[in-house]
């Protein structure tokens, strides 16, 4: 899928918030408020936090197979643009959930169940009720990864070389929309991100290479659509990095979300970690 173009903000309209789990959301809500933009949100009742329904905004629960119940509540609200904010675990996806007709006539015409094909197939539905599905980023520029070193520590010959190699491994699998985090030591694949999620792989890897010199990788999709399935690193990442023995993260600079921006690089200064935006 290509790059969605970017939307201007229009501080009078309603925008809808699908919200998954983490910070995310309240990050994006945070950031519509700063804009003036009135915003309703569309909890995903399996992963969103309870807390979001203590955010000053109006909310509904909707269930993960709830597609047609989420698309109602927008059209009431008067929304015309939607953002989706916050991970849905792909276990959750693939759970079983009962849909309701609305999803199950949109899961009938997917030829495939990866990820790209059923947020392409939600954004589609959406659009089917006048509802665009906006940059995911439109709010929150400002948490994206820059280009360049952000930590104290430069990447070492070694980690540089991992990064390099890691980086051409990491956009091939991404392509293929299988996960977009590989670990990497000595220019050997030690792990690759699957339905377990950036921080599962990690620890997997520090196990299989005994907690020792780890470089973690981090990509967008070479065709990445920022409306969704942006990667995220943050916080939780620096500490799982630090329990797997892990020295070196290079994320996709301008395509990587980047949460808590200040621990963690405070984190991976005090143990001598190295963060590269490429």
């Amino acid at each position: 899928m290509s790059d969605a173009p970017a939307s201007p903000i229009v501080g009078a309209e309603t925008y809808g918030l699908i919200a998954g789990n983490g910070r995310f959301p309240f990050y994006v809500l945070d950031g519509a408020r700063a804009a003036g933009a009135r915003m309703v949100v569309a909890a995903i009742r399996e992963e969103a936090s309870p807390d979001i329904a203590r955010a000053g905004v109006k909310v509904e629960w909707c269930g993960i197979g709830q597609l047609g119940k989420m698309i109602r509540f927008f059209k009431r609200e008067g929304v015309r643009r939607a953002i989706m904010a916050g991970q849905v675990k792909h276990r959750q996806i693939f759970s079983g959930a009962l849909p309701d007709w609305r999803m199950a006539k949109m899961l009938v015409k997917l030829t495939r169940n990866n990820t790209d094909s059923l947020l392409g197939a939600v954004v589609a539905e959406l659009a089917a009720d006048g509802i665009e599905l906006a940059d995911s980023t439109l709010f929150v520029p400002d948490l994206l990864a820059p280009r360049g070193v952000l930590t104290k520590r430069r990447p070492a010959a070694r980690e540089q070389a991992d990064i390099d190699y890691g980086l051409e491994v990491a956009q091939a699998i991404a392509g293929l929309d299988l996960g977009q985090t590989i670990v990497v030591r000595n220019r050997a694949v030690v792990a690759v991100e699957a339905m377990e999620g950036t921080d599962a792989a990690i620890l997997r890897a520090g196990e299989l290479a005994r907690r020792r010199e780890l470089t973690v990788v981090k990509v967008a999709k070479p065709n990445q659509d920022m409306r969704f399935d942006v990667p995220v690193v943050g916080l939780p990442t620096i500490e799982t990095m630090i329990a797997a023995g892990a020295t070196a993260l290079a994320v996709t600079a301008g395509k990587t979300l980047v949460f808590d921006r200040a621990a963690a690089v405070a984190l991976a200064n005090q143990r001598s970690l190295t963060i590269i935006g490429v």
